[in-house]
């Protein structure tokens, strides 16, 4: 049965190494005959959640930017592919600012089934626990029926291109898009 996968790609450089991932994990899904679509965070405008609360009563954000077209493609998605590079042991700006701007109907994304892929310059998978915690607490705390199905850890990738040499990351990338 074919899927809607959604990725969302948290790198800020394009070809980057979280991106990369992305693509390899798209290559794997539409060779299964998935429907995939990726969203690099860096090309949309989205801005920081503003804590006003309007939402919680509309279901949807007063903002103008391109969040809400984000959101409903969330909705939409059967598999969702969060992805971001690690600075400092946490997820990126740019995925966390989407996370925080999924409130309007977040309690709506149910059933879905969510893979996480981040890169690190780091090599120790010990220490990517933050930021796997960071995408657990919003699927798992947050949504209902979330099924964690994959991370994919691509490590010892400080400079762009670096992730070419993790082959174990990127064939990872690839059977779980495959078998999404």
């Amino acid at each position: 049965m074919s899927k809607k996968i959604l990725i969302l790609s948290g790198s800020p450089r394009l070809h980057g190494n979280s991106d990369t991932l992305c693509d390899e994990f798209r290559r794997g899904a539409e060779d299964a005959g998935h429907t995939v679509e990726k969203i690099r965070l860096s090309d949309k405008k989205i801005n920081y959640c503003l804590g006003c609360g309007i939402c919680n009563n509309t279901k949807k954000c007063v903002q103008k930017d391109d969040m809400a077209e984000i959101l409903t493609k969330m909705l939409n998605a059967d598999v969702i592919v969060l992805a971001s590079p690690v600075y400092f042991y946490g997820m990126n700006g740019q995925m966390k600012t989407l996370i925080d701007r999924t409130v309007p109907q977040y309690t709506d994304m149910t059933d879905k089934d969510f893979y996480f892929i981040i890169s690190a310059a780091d090599s120790s998978k010990e220490n990517m626990a933050k930021v796997i915690d960071g995408f657990r607490g919003f699927t798992a705390d947050c949504l209902d029926n979330a099924h964690e199905k994959g991370i994919i850890c691509g490590l010892g990738a400080w400079q762009k291109g670096d992730i070419e040499r993790n082959q174990k990351a990127l064939k990872q990338a690839y059977d779980f898009g495959k078998n999404a």
